[in-house]
């Protein structure tokens, strides 16, 4: 912890997908930049190690592969659940538990995993646990807008929170809708997959 800590604002435009088909999934402007602290497990390593030498007003353009990323799809994590784990007070909320819908679960050692509904059955419920970007390639074009030395002030907000990826509001755990790690529980709605996609 004895390590330099920085704040960093970033605008960018994600893609993924081939070249001739590339798909912009998610972006951060200089309205709602991205934000987030180094060296505190907030981003993928890769994404971070990207961003590291540049300066306030440089341009970055890079590509974070699928394995330094999300990993490849596993059909394996397609999984069906009980219907009546998702009651509430005796009651399923029909607006909530529907195809398409993000919910979140908790795993067998606690740990907060976002998860998309595939199917909703009579009495079976089908979820994937993939990270919505599992088995592509992330293409990343944007600039730096701000970067300077955190204070011991923001570190500490940070860590008394529970949240980290700046205006994202998500914890170090997976960001994004695929196990956004909110102890909260409470992430950015507004970004397509809960928080900024650059996160870990």
């Amino acid at each position: 912890m004895n390590e330099k800590k920085s704040f960093v604002a970033l605008t960018y435009d994600l893609y993924v997908g081939e070249e001739n088909e590339k798909e912009l999934m998610e972006q951060a402007t200089e309205e709602q930049p991205l934000t987030f602290y180094t060296g505190l497990g907030m981003m993928l390593d890769k994404f971070e190690a990207e961003i590291a030498p540049l300066k306030v007003g440089d341009s970055f353009d890079f590509v974070i592969p699928v394995d330094d990323a999300y990993g490849e799809y596993e059909d394996e994590k397609i999984i069906e659940l009980p219907k009546n784990i998702f009651e509430v007070d005796g009651a399923i909320d029909e607006e909530m538990i529907a195809e398409g819908n993000m919910v979140p679960l908790v795993d067998s050692e606690g740990n907060r995993i976002n998860a998309s509904i595939v199917s909703v059955g009579e009495d079976i419920v089908t979820v994937d646990i993939n990270h919505p970007l599992a088995g592509e390639d992330l293409h990343f074009i944007g600039k730096v807008i701000e970067m300077r030395e955190a204070t011991e002030e923001e570190l500490k907000a940070v860590f008394s929170s529970g949240c980290g990826c700046g205006s994202g509001g998500c914890d170090s755990g997976d960001c994004g809708s695929g196990g956004c790690g909110c102890s909260s529980g409470e992430c950015d709605s507004d970004d397509m997959y809960g928080c900024n996609c650059g996160c870990n």
